[in-house]
């Protein structure tokens, strides 16, 4: 609040009209020439760093990133019969985290099996609308990633299937 707090008990009123009636000049801290020549840098006065409280000033990032290890991009393998199919052509299906990109993707697949992915295509998946007696719902969005892999190269994801 500053200057504009309100004072409840006396002795705190008497400070502050002792500091209001306080005549000292403040200290100048560089001196700055009266006239300025086109050809020369004219010296900025030096500015207390902090706040005129003391206390350090602290800025805040604007954009915060979701930050979470390689292996949390990939959640599991997508086994339906259109994903075997496509296995056949070095097509893998994953479902992903709903914040992770093409890069992180890419960075998971080679560091779980050692293979590093041609291509990454992302799709985000709607969830399906469901009833249960009278009551409807939905079931929850997600993320999956189509990605393929250099010729030669396999994954067994089928393995405990």
């Amino acid at each position: 609040m500053g200057i504009l707090k309100k004072f409840t008990k006396k002795a705190d009123k008497k400070v502050f009209e002792e500091k209001k009636n306080d005549t000292q000049k403040p200290t100048v801290l560089a001196s700055v020439p009266k006239k300025v020549d086109s050809k020369k840098k004219v010296e900025k006065p030096a500015r207390p760093l902090g706040r005129s409280d003391g206390k350090p000033v602290v800025k805040k990032s604007s954009k915060t990133k979701s930050t979470f290890y390689l292996t949390e991009a990939v959640l599991y393998p997508v086994v339906t019969e259109k994903s075997a199919v496509l296995a056949s052509s070095n097509k893998y299906v994953f479902a992903i985290d709903k914040n992770a990109n093409k890069i992180q993707v890419r960075s998971a697949i080679k560091a779980m099996y050692g293979i590093t992915p041609v291509s990454v295509n992302i799709q985000n998946m709607k969830g399906k609308k469901v009833r249960h007696g009278r009551k409807f719902g939905k079931r929850k969005d997600w993320k999956k990633a189509i990605v393929t892999l250099p010729e030669g190269k396999t994954i067994d994801v089928y393995e405990g299937v």
